[in-house]
């Protein structure tokens, strides 16, 4: 398929676009666009901000290294950060495998969902993808498990948030941190934080598979539940960083079985998402779309949900900023399913554990965050704009 135009780029800088350039793929294989034009007067300073803010500096640096068009010092900056990334995600892959052998003796089964695993799989090389911690999906109920788990191996809990009104569907995650390596890890126990549909973790184990990276079977989920995934992230963060949009060029050049993929985001009505994040991806990385996709990235609203995400791919903030937090919320509440918005609005009446952070009160008063309910959230929309 060739590239579609009909979104509009014309506000990305040209720095922007030079990066781009060196992390687009021939649609006919993996190798590389050789970038031989001249480049525009660009400022070498601004592109590396922006290599940075997109994490992708592994791939980029890969593939200007034997470039003549770039300088010295530049190459030489991408070359201490490829650096970096590499040392960062060995110590990584080490820690994962320990975590993950840990749970699984003590009766936890654990899925990797990013990480060194996912560049691995997706890019065959692990210092070519960044990684900040460790991502791993459980079942909800062995939640306090592995939280015992990961406190008897020297992890402290980040955000240790009031756990009451049914906390665990209020959030997704819990962050845990390790004070004496430094690492991140995130306990999932589902795939995404806005209550929409998503297979089952029994579901999801049957489907795994076993990354080859480690001597300890290290899980992470069946190709199709990956793709889903990873969509499903990237749409959420409106795809501010390009690292996710080049992990969807990666995962659509494999062997795909396209036919149960469609099926699968049909039933857990992920399917825009997955337009969106092909139509991005064939629109700034050239990636090929599949027969079967291209009818789906041609709908009206994939075009305006990827559209929508250009305004924060361009700009070096992170969505959730004030001077971007209202396109963003307006983003997120389009992403949503007509089902997804009823829930939403819907929960906004149900207390929160953020009620209970802002009004502590005592288990015996709990009951009065219902009636409260409307006063606290207008006193903690106040302290943020404050």
């Amino acid at each position: 398929m060739e590239n579609d135009h009909t979104l509009d780029v014309s506000s990305f800088p040209k720095e922007l676009n030079v990066m781009l350039a060196f992390m687009q793929t021939d649609a006919g294989s993996r190798e590389r666009y050789p970038v031989k034009q001249p480049l525009p007067d660009i400022d070498w300073n601004q592109f590396l901000k922006l290599v940075r803010h997109h994490r992708v500096y592994p791939q980029v640096y890969t593939n200007m290294q034997n470039s003549k068009l770039i300088p010295a010092d530049v190459l030489q900056a991408l070359s201490m950060d490829y650096g970096k990334n590499t040392i960062q995600m060995l110590r990584l892959s080490v820690e994962m495998e320990r975590l993950c052998r840990s749970l699984q003796e003590n009766g936890v089964s654990p899925l990797v969902l990013k990480g060194p695993v996912l560049a691995k799989e997706l890019y065959g090389d692990l210092s070519l993808r960044t990684s900040k911690d460790l991502d791993i999906l459980i079942p909800m109920a062995d939640i306090e498990k592995a939280e015992e788990i990961l406190t008897s191996l020297g992890y402290a809990c980040e955000n240790n948030v009031p756990r009451v009104f049914n906390w665990k569907w209020k959030k997704h995650h819990i962050s845990y941190f390790h004070p004496q390596t430094k690492i991140e890890v995130e306990i999932h126990w589902r795939l995404n934080s806005d209550m929409g549909k998503e297979p089952p973790f029994e579901e999801l184990w049957e489907r795994r598979r076993t990354s080859s990276l480690t001597s300890y079977p290290v899980y992470l989920p069946g190709s199709e539940d990956l793709f889903i995934y990873l969509v499903s992230h990237g749409a959420r963060h409106a795809w501010f960083r390009l690292r996710w949009l080049a992990d969807i060029d990666c995962i659509a050049r494999q062997n795909m079985n396209w036919d149960a993929l469609i099926r699968l985001m049909r039933r857990y009505q992920c399917l825009h998402l997955g337009g969106q994040a092909l139509l991005l991806a064939s629109r700034l990385l050239n990636t090929p779309v599949p027969d079967s996709m291209k009818q789906i990235i041609s709908d009206k609203r994939q075009r305006e949900l990827a559209q929508r995400s250009i305004l924060f791919i361009r700009d070096t903030v992170i969505p959730t900023s004030k001077d971007m937090e209202k396109d963003y919320k307006r983003y997120l509440f389009a992403l949503k399913t007509t089902r997804e918005k009823m829930f939403f609005l819907i929960s906004q009446l149900y207390p929160s554990f953020r009620d209970a952070e802002a009004l502590p009160l005592p288990k015996t008063l709990h009951f009065l965050y219902f009636p409260l309910r409307p006063f606290v959230w207008l006193w903690r929309q106040m302290r943020q704009q404050a």
